[in-house]
């Protein structure tokens, strides 16, 4: 399928430039018609009927196949959700947390998972700390960084597989198999890693962390005996729908994603894969019907197996026709491989042109590994203005607030001319 044919199945892409993928991508035609005929079918055969409850229960299998056929995993490792955040919070608050026990997060997180994370310092007085990755950006080692912030009581890493705000890919392989097989010597306590500190700034939460304290490494024999493997929870908002993916073989635990940004799907529907390792040790917190197990009198036997016990009860069933359908569509295109090769040559294509305009500097110094592309002026203008001004123009981009910059996503369909028309618009309005 040609990208110009391709485009047509998105209504959103008529009369402007969309850059916003990162927040919400644009839903296409076929899934939409797939959400209608879903919503109509639910209605003509009763909404609480055997044959709609029947339809619900089948329909939710194959959304868990061709989410873990996308994944590479088994669709029972699957629990669908609403969201990210919902996905993040099943496994941070499933886990046992007791006093004294460490999280460690990076300093790239989203707002709402770093409020969840303080809400469970506050509950459980357990110990959080940030480790710097913004500053591996184009230099320095995020695994080394991740090894040296780990403590001996550390129980979970928080990380996002690809940077929300900078665009950075991580090596979530490598990362995992720092987490899960403790280094041969204690890593320093406190080498580049801030206690968990917290500011409000304009809306959103930022991660102010202090001066490093001193190191405080103990000695082999200590470190091993109050070792544990360490849980790795990853943000996937930016990955999944972007990179090829297998989650089996990054021996990652916790992977929450969302169905409507990069694969373009209904908002409201996402998912969580949880490991068949971690699966024994996360308990279900958020609890409904479609999660556990009853006898033929109603009494509760215990929870469904696998992922579905982290379901909970009444949800959007139609959504999951139109995820599928989307999903689909992008199949139409290409692979997955190709899709992500064709994402990382337009945002070279966009970083280089951002790269030659006057009072623009891209955060990055090398070309993207992803779909975004960050960016700041260092003419004084805000870039709130610069964004609203664009937004009038038809040319959709966003702010982000730490660090301050503007930023704009590409997408396998994202067109060149798309791009220079951002590009021109930038130029117009710093020129």
């Amino acid at each position: 399928m040609t990208k110009d044919n391709h485009r047509q199945q998105f209504p959103a892409l008529a009369n402007k430039a969309y850059f916003n993928y990162g927040g919400q991508g644009p839903l296409p035609e076929p899934a939409l018609e797939a959400i209608y005929e879903a919503y109509k079918r639910v209605q003509l055969g009763g909404p609480f009927s055997g044959e709609v409850g029947a339809w619900v229960v089948q329909e939710a299998m194959l959304t868990r196949r061709a989410i873990a056929s996308e994944l590479t995993v088994p669709p029972e490792t699957i629990a669908l959700t609403e969201d990210v955040t919902v996905g993040c919070n099943i496994a941070l608050w499933g886990i046992d947390w007791k006093a004294g026990d460490h999280l460690l997060l990076s300093d790239c997180e989203h707002p709402g998972i770093v409020a969840s994370v303080m809400e469970l310092q506050r509950r459980f007085n357990i110990e959080v700390s940030v480790c710097p990755l913004a500053a591996t950006l184009n230099e320095g080692d995020p695994v080394a960084v991740i090894a040296d912030s780990l403590r001996p009581n550390t129980r979970l890493l928080v990380i996002s597989h690809i940077l929300w705000n900078t665009g950075q890919v991580l090596p979530l392989a490598e990362i995992v198999k720092v987490c899960h097989e403790p280094p041969l010597t204690p890593p320093c306590q406190g080498g580049g890693q801030e206690e968990f500190s917290l500011v409000q700034s304009e809306g959103e939460t930022d991660i102010k962390p202090p001066l490093t304290p001193p190191c405080q490494g103990g000695g082999q024999e200590s470190f091993h005996a109050k070792s544990r493997k360490v849980r790795v929870l990853v943000d996937a908002a930016q990955s999944v729908g972007v990179l090829p993916l297998d989650l089996i073989e990054s021996g990652v635990d916790f992977y929450a994603f969302t169905g409507h940004k990069w694969w373009c799907g209904p908002e409201g529907l996402g998912g969580l894969y949880v490991s068949a390792e971690a699966l024994a040790d996360l308990h279900p917190v958020f609890i409904g019907w479609r999660g556990i197990v009853t006898d033929a009198n109603a009494k509760v036997l215990g929870w469904k197996p696998g992922a579905q016990r982290y379901e909970i009860a009444t949800s959007a069933y139609p959504l999951y026709g139109g995820l599928r359908s989307a999903i689909a569509l992008q199949h139409e295109w290409g692979t997955i491989e190709e899709r992500y090769a064709e994402i990382c040559r337009l945002s070279k294509y966009l970083w280089e042109g951002l790269s030659e305009l006057p009072d623009v500097e891209c955060l990055r110094k090398l070309a993207p590994e992803a779909g975004l592309v960050s960016f700041r002026l260092t003419n004084g203008m805000p870039h709130n203005k610069l964004v609203n001004l664009l937004e009038k123009q038809g040319i959709m981009v966003r702010t982000i607030l730490n660090p301050d910059c503007v930023r704009a996503c590409v997408h396998y369909f994202t067109t060149e001319a798309e791009i220079d028309r951002l590009v021109e618009g930038i130029l117009r309005q710093v020129s």
